[in-house]
């Protein structure tokens, strides 16, 4: 009999310990795992969560009445996907486009397309204590999604935020 006692009463300690609450997690020492990139000669990052591949910009179809920064679509094995050009999204100079630049898949909010970039970095971490809020040179657009500012500049965009963003959106209908 004791071991029936003994299997019941670790069944109920387990029970026991499977029933408590997790504890939340904490933010502190976190890390962030993050995708870096260049735009217009600035470092910029998004985290690698939301990346799903980083593709070479070929075959790019222009889409007519569509915003600026709606660079076009492109066939990725069989999916048909929108490029933003975040460099039109946030008002940076430009310098044309060139065999150099990737586009960076990126999936959230349901939404799938891909975000022109001009060299891809590498991956990095960073604690996301780190980051600070702002820059004082960052203004407009480019500080309404941000999620920080790293080590040497580095501009750690919200792409949860973006990809919320209604103007991403193009929704044009033609009137019957």
């Amino acid at each position: 009999m004791t071991n029936a006692n003994e299997a019941e009463r670790i069944l109920q300690a387990r029970a026991r310990a499977l029933a408590r609450r997790p504890r939340r997690a904490s933010t502190e020492g976190a890390m962030l795992e993050l995708l870096e990139f260049r735009l217009a000669s600035e470092r910029y990052a998004v985290e690698s969560r939301l990346v799903q591949e980083v593709h070479p910009l070929r075959d790019l179809t222009p889409l007519p009445c569509t915003p600026s920064f709606v660079l076009g679509i492109v066939n990725v094995r069989g999916r048909i996907l929108p490029v933003l050009d975040l460099k039109k999204f946030f008002d940076l100079p430009e310098r044309g486009l060139t065999d150099l630049h990737r586009i960076i898949l990126v999936r959230g909010n349901d939404l799938e397309l891909g975000l022109l970039a001009d060299v891809i970095v590498g991956v990095r971490s960073v604690e996301a204590d780190s980051l600070q809020p702002s820059l004082p040179t960052l203004t407009g657009i480019r500080a309404d999604f941000l999620k920080g500012v790293g080590d040497e500049r580095l501009v750690v965009l919200d792409l949860d935020r973006i990809l919320l963003d209604p103007k991403i959106i193009v929704h044009e209908e033609v009137a019957s």
